[in-house]
């Protein structure tokens, strides 16, 4: 089992130097945690928005113990940049197994592994009974997570999930650190904390222009098509920040490449993309060096907003009362369409009019309206440079 990444320990928290990366030490020979006091797991949920909207529960664990507390999360690798950037966060150790695995004999092998670490609490986010066996396998005595797939052998505290009381994912997730049947409350927003260095080299790794403020563009999300707004819509935008002085970057995973390529040609080239050219770290920090951006709902929209980037979030299928981009910069465009949310992963009508009916006219509106940089003698313009590494 690697170790992914070691995160900042809870009290060094700095916002440049990079972080290095482990990936050749096995669970049953790595260093404890470093930090000191009771020691907690969490086990993370396996998409990224979700693992962002965790950051919360994690900064309470951190300050009800007055950071006298050693976290360290299993997470699935392309959740790992993320728990990097939060603060209070060891270690990231490898999650045993991809996404809709079982591969119980490799649960069972960090399980065991982790039993040196003599864990206090753990914290179980997925639902799934399968997510709960490592802590079980770890021998951590008590066992925190919602009653899922009934998991009661598995957990200590298997506590029942009010929807109604709780609909938005971040609250339920920021419950679990406190004693059952306390009332949620709002949790603080999520951070992520960017890595000024790493934004130096990616700037220079991807030979991005800084003359110039950058719009990002994320076109893309993992969940399905119901959720991507129409690259015709995405370029017609791109064409009018170009004009109105931006750098447009289109980020993304290589997934997303191929709608990405479809958005430059319908932009007449007034875009670049960067779909797949990017580690998730390096667009952690370009998004956050950004002036601007305009995402679905996805992952990434949850990265913009926990880094405080200027946002307009684009939902169609899917709704924000249950995962909204939880940032006071954020803008959130929609349709109240009879037939939204669906949750489908396409449309099930075939219209796709929740996306099709919200025109590039109300999403370039929100854009323009975010203020441009400051020049040097105080005045907007579109000569400022928005990336300083």
């Amino acid at each position: 089992m690697p170790v992914l990444r070691n995160a900042l320990p809870p009290r060094g928290r700095r916002e440049s130097g990079s972080l290095s990366l482990r990936t050749d030490i096995e669970a049953g020979s790595a260093a404890p945690p470093r930090g000191t006091g009771e020691r907690v797991l969490v086990i993370a949920p396996s998409w990224v928005g979700d693992a962002i909207l965790s950051e919360p529960l994690i900064a309470s664990l951190r300050t009800a113990a007055d950071g006298a507390v050693s976290i360290d999360v299993v997470a699935p690798p392309w959740c790992g940049p993320v728990y990097a950037r939060m603060q209070g966060v060891d270690r990231i150790l490898g999650a045993p197994a991809a996404h809709g695995e079982f591969a119980l004999r490799e649960r069972r092998r960090l399980g065991v592994a982790l039993r040196a670490t003599r864990y206090a609490r753990a914290y179980v986010l997925p639902n799934t009974w399968k997510s709960a066996l490592v802590p079980w396998f770890a021998r951590i005595p008590v066992r925190i997570g919602y009653r899922g797939e009934a998991r009661h052998g598995l957990l200590t505290e298997a506590r029942r999930l009010d929807r109604h009381a709780m609909p938005q994912l971040v609250t339920r997730y920021a419950a679990l650190g406190k004693p059952d049947r306390t009332p949620a409350g709002q949790p603080q927003a999520p951070v992520l904390i960017p890595d000024q260095s790493n934004l130096a080299a990616a700037l220079q790794a991807l030979e991005l222009d800084r003359a110039k403020p950058v719009a990002i563009l994320c076109p893309g999300a993992e969940y399905g098509p119901a959720k991507r707004w129409p690259p015709s819509y995405f370029a017609e935008v791109a064409r009018e920040l170009g004009k109105a002085g931006d750098t447009v970057l289109l980020v993304g995973s290589a997934k997303d490449a191929p709608i990405a390529e479809d958005i430059v040609r319908l932009s007449g080239g007034a875009c670049r993309n960067l779909c797949g050219k990017t580690t998730l770290d390096q667009a952690i920090d370009v998004l956050a060096a950004a002036r601007l951006a305009i995402t679905n709902d996805s992952g990434l929209m949850h990265v913009a907003a926990a880094l405080g980037t200027p946002l307009v979030a684009i939902y169609g299928s899917s709704t924000p009362d249950h995962t909204p981009p939880m940032s006071e910069r954020a803008s959130i465009i929609k349709l109240d369409m009879p037939c939204s949310p669906c949750f489908e992963r396409t449309c099930p009508l075939g219209h796709f009019n929740c996306m099709m009916n919200l025109k590039p006219e109300r999403v370039l509106a929100e854009a323009l309206a975010v203020p441009r940089p400051l020049g040097p003698a105080g005045e907007r313009t579109s000569e400022t440079t928005a990336m300083r590494p």
